[in-house]
């Protein structure tokens, strides 16, 4: 999501949106200091990191996707969103398309031969072929677009609340939905569904990643990704942790963040 920008004044809708990632950040950093934060006992991991690897500063990561050693990427921000698939192992890009103004990208997914991707605030998602990412057709959703995964024969998506709601594949309409159990304050954003069924997700805008049962809302664990990118590696536009994605076949997890100059392979281990 576009949540922040530098200018010292700002109004209009890039206004609006810099109020709700004040009005955000001092919710959580409220919510920690009285226990609110943390009413449930998860276990508590943190992202170990065992390799890195280049990301194109320019970037506004709002998804991360890895199948048969393809990586999905998709962008967001007015007239420079994007998704374009790279082989995992060299960064070769293989296909791209962009979205054109006033669209803003958000999370994908790959389900069967169908890339699915969101919108943040237009309502429309857009079925792309998962290999050259053609636009195939365009469907209609209400309320905002975060993060996508495919669950089985389930999509499953946020909307910036600590709600998930379960869409068909082949038609986007919604099956169902998950609440989380605890930390109802929670905007879930950028998803991974695991081969162990949970889902992972990235708590926007703080540099927390939860692992959730979907099947009861359950928080299985906490993990505590901060301290990542060190503040020597920022640019000057890099903004906060998202993406996700589990890499096939290993323990590890790739993550990354908007306009950030690297990803990070990790494993999430005990605190």
């Amino acid at each position: 999501m576009e949540r922040k920008h530098r200018a010292p004044v700002v109004t209009g809708l890039f206004g609006r949106r810099i109020a709700v990632f004040l009005a955000a950040t001092a919710l959580f950093g409220a919510a920690a200091a009285c226990g609110a934060a943390e009413p449930d006992d998860a276990p508590r991991l943190r992202a170990e990191v065992v390799a890195t690897r280049p990301h194109d500063p320019a970037l506004f990561t709002q998804g991360l996707e890895i199948h048969d050693g393809v990586l999905y990427e998709s962008t967001g921000l007015p007239g420079e969103s994007l998704v374009r698939t790279s082989d995992l192992a060299t960064g070769a890009e293989h296909a791209r398309a962009d979205l054109p103004a006033p669209l803003f990208g958000e999370g994908i997914t790959r389900a069967g031969d169908v890339l699915w991707q969101l919108t943040y605030t237009e309502g429309v998602a857009i079925a792309r072929d998962a290999r050259t990412l053609t636009e195939l057709r365009r469907t209609d959703y209400e309320g905002e677009g975060w993060g996508l995964c495919t669950r089985g024969d389930r999509i499953v998506m946020s909307n910036g609340t600590a709600t998930l709601t379960f869409r068909d594949p082949e038609t986007f309409a919604p099956v169902g939905e998950v609440t989380l159990a605890s930390r109802g304050d929670t905007r879930l954003n950028e998803l991974d569904c695991a081969p162990d069924g949970s889902v992972y997700a990235n708590a926007w805008p703080t540099d927390t990643i939860l692992r959730i049962d979907p099947e009861t809302g359950t928080v299985l664990a906490v993990i505590d990704a901060s301290g990542l990118l060190p503040r020597s590696a920022r640019t000057p536009s890099s903004d906060v942790l998202n993406g996700i994605a589990h890499i096939p076949g290993t323990d590890r997890f790739l993550l990354t963040g908007k306009k950030w100059p690297t990803s990070f392979e990790v494993r999430f281990v005990p605190e």
